[in-house]
């Protein structure tokens, strides 16, 4: 979880990865946030991420997206 927040802050400096819970929702991420990050997990984690997956409550925070991450990777 630290090494995804770090590459959160580094992609967007500013935002409190850490405690933000509303990151889609409050629009500290935009749409080519979502995509840059969804990107990031496939080149760090070797995880493709489906169409099916993008939507708010996945990137919503640092925790859902991890969450994401974890569950693609036990498919």
């Amino acid at each position: 979880m630290e090494e995804l927040i770090a590459k959160l802050e580094e992609m967007k400096p500013g935002v409190d990865f850490r405690n933000e819970t509303g990151l889609f929702d409050k629009r500290l991420l935009e749409s080519f946030d979502v995509i840059q990050i969804i990107a990031m997990i496939d080149e760090e984690y070797d995880i493709t991420v489906p169409p099916s997956q993008i939507m708010p409550q996945n990137f919503n925070s640092a925790a859902a997206i991890y969450d994401m991450i974890q569950r693609l990777g036990d498919e």
